[in-house]
């Protein structure tokens, strides 16, 4: 099922949309129950929950279409169609590919246990998170291809001040005219100082199940836990096979992306061109 007008105007306005309910606790459950396993932690007992917040890796891989296939018709919605995503990314330069799990979610948990608790809670502001733009691999122009969604997956239930993620939803905009007028590129974290600008602020409630498409320029934040309860999320990576195009002869072969900045930067089209090599680290 596609995305609602609505749903359209809310994503193009706000930088965002959520899609509910993409999978039920019974789902959820055996795959947080084994994440404590392999931590060797008692879901009962936070004495034994010895670091705030924590990485996993992914031990279960499952197909979003067959999954959820509303999840998966909005992403291609916000992407411009399912033959525009890759699978994986292949470094321009060689042949080299690094896995991305593009058509994938998996139990690569965040488990938010208690970050931040030790401090008072403070809503989302410039000066109460550490606010960044994904992707520290590759150096960003206007166009990357390789983190073109970023996606919030919530595995438990997530009430207000329970860790949720701090967005700042203005700040593709702010974030989209700076890499129009660095067209050589900028490294990771070259964006971050641009939470300064940003006005329009939400902490991600929600349930389990619950989805959010935000824009791939989005700053956002890991936000302080004072629930007590665990919170777990998944941030599952979109590339692109090819750039963003924000030159395109027909106004409907433009994605929800390249809407998005193209309205930032108040065109109805923009011939981008990198004046640098794309460039990956660590890779």
């Amino acid at each position: 099922m596609p995305l609602t007008s609505a749903e359209v105007d809310h994503f193009l306005a706000k930088g965002y949309v959520t899609i509910p309910g993409c999978f039920t606790r019974n789902f959820a459950q055996p795959l947080i129950d084994h994440a404590y396993e392999r931590l060797d932690y008692d879901p009962d007992d936070p004495a034994t929950w010895t670091e705030p917040i924590r990485y996993l890796d992914h031990v279960h891989r499952f197909k979003v279409k067959d999954l959820c296939p509303r999840a998966w018709g909005a992403i291609c919605d916000v992407m411009g169609g399912e033959d525009r995503i890759t699978p994986a990314i292949q470094r321009l330069e060689t042949k080299h590919f690094s896995s991305v799990e593009s058509f994938h979610w998996s139990d690569a948990f965040i488990i938010n246990f208690r970050y931040g608790s030790d401090a008072p809670w403070r809503p989302p502001a410039p000066d109460t998170a550490l606010w960044h733009k994904d992707g520290s691999f590759f150096r960003h122009f206007l166009d990357s291809p390789e983190q073109a969604l970023l996606v919030v997956l919530q595995w438990t239930d997530t009430p207000p001040k329970s860790g949720g993620t701090f967005v700042a939803c203005d700040s593709f905009r702010h974030v989209a005219r700076y890499l129009a007028d660095h067209p050589e590129g900028v490294d990771p974290g070259a964006c971050n100082f641009l939470i300064d600008q940003c006005q329009d602020f939400i902490e991600l409630t929600g349930q389990t199940g619950d989805l959010t498409l935000l824009h791939p320029f989005t700053l956002h934040a890991s936000s302080p836990n004072h629930s007590g309860r665990p919170r777990f999320m998944t941030n599952p990576p979109v590339a692109l096979k090819d750039p963003l195009n924000f030159n395109h002869e027909d106004p409907a072969d433009f994605s929800l992306v390249e809407r998005g900045v193209l309205q930032a930067l108040g065109v109805d089209r923009y011939d981008f061109q990198p004046t640098a090599p794309r460039e990956w680290y660590g890779l």
